[in-house]
């Protein structure tokens, strides 16, 4: 089978990420007919049957460590799209993603998009949209490299599940790797009860905090929502908060179902990272600031008044 679409999958604690489901969901809607191919590391084979079940037609399995591992993924990688021959590879817009797309594209002599909000393929083109100009502006792009490479944004696909689909698990044995790095200890940290990227309902922070207690604040907020704390980029360069929480073009993109900005400006550059929310609370003390804009429901008051009384009231419901 001559694959259209290669979708780099990733896994967390054996679990494929809601992210890699988006992008084949994605790719259904983009290879023509033709097929999904998917890569995965992973240490069972869970992971591929549900690859499968959300849309890929064959995965190629390489057993082993699920972590990101360039010396590991990227001959791997090469290897399956040499083999499967695609036209368009695609990658969550994460940290290994993203390093791996670059170097990937280098080795096939392809090219990149990355951060990716659309894919599309109209009279056989492919046309890859992304934020340009700090996020104020969206351009489409197009290659006559290939195979063409994007790293897709959360929240473009749609997760389809079908858990009678049939596929093909592919074994890749691991390439051998002289491994100039090695890991000695990971540290996670953790805003709320869910990962940002998961996350349903995200409460935001920005420089009208004012200083690192105003996400204690904000984090009552989150608590009593079953939510997880973000920040703008400004909070986190300040150090009131750890940049794991930055939302936004150079932080992390989101998609919850909430999304409560509280002293956010609501500038390009951080919109980028939550416009795809389904609903937009904005909790400001100036009433002309942009993010009124874009949010469904707008508080004009002093946060330290309006959370904690949103709190209160919570309690009661």
């Amino acid at each position: 089978m001559s694959a259209a679409v290669l979708v780099i999958a990733e896994t967390r604690d054996g679990v494929v990420t809601p992210l890699t489901r988006e992008l084949l969901g994605l790719a259904r809607e983009i290879q023509a007919g033709v097929g999904v191919v998917s890569l995965l590391f992973a240490r069972t084979d869970a992971a591929a049957k549900d690859l499968i079940a959300h849309g890929a037609d064959r995965v190629y399995w390489c057993e082993g460590a699920e972590d990101y591992d360039a010396a590991l993924w990227l001959p791997a990688a090469e290897q399956v799209a040499r083999e499967a021959a695609p036209d368009v590879i695609v990658a969550g817009h994460t940290h290994s993603g993203a390093e791996l797309a670059a170097r990937l594209a280098f080795r096939l002599e392809g090219a990149v998009a990355t951060g990716c909000t659309g894919i599309a393929r109209e009279d056989g083109k492919l046309l890859f949209t992304r934020a340009c100009y700090g996020g104020n502006v969206r351009e489409t792009v197009s290659f006559a490299a290939a195979p063409a490479l994007a790293t897709v944004k959360a929240g473009i696909g749609e997760p389809r599940r079908d858990d009678a689909r049939q596929g093909e698990i592919v074994m890749l044995a691991a390439p051998p790797v002289d491994a100039r790095t090695r890991v000695v200890a990971r540290e996670r940290e953790s805003a709320g009860p869910s990962r940002l990227e998961d996350a349903r309902v995200i409460v935001a922070g920005g420089r009208g905090l004012e200083g690192p207690e105003g996400f204690g604040v904000i984090k009552a907020l989150a608590d009593q929502l079953g939510g997880t704390v973000g920040a703008s980029r400004v909070p986190c360069d300040l150090g009131w908060c750890p940049h794991s929480w930055q939302i936004g073009l150079t932080g992390k993109t989101v998609t919850p179902d909430l999304y409560i900005a509280v002293g956010i400006s609501g500038a390009g550059h951080h919109l980028a990272g939550c416009g795809n929310s389904k609903t937009i609370v904005a909790i400001n003390s100036d009433p002309d600031a942009a993010i009124f804009r874009e949010a469904r429901f707008g508080v004009v008051g002093d946060y330290r008044k309006v959370v904690p009384a949103l709190v209160e009231a919570l309690k009661k419901t």
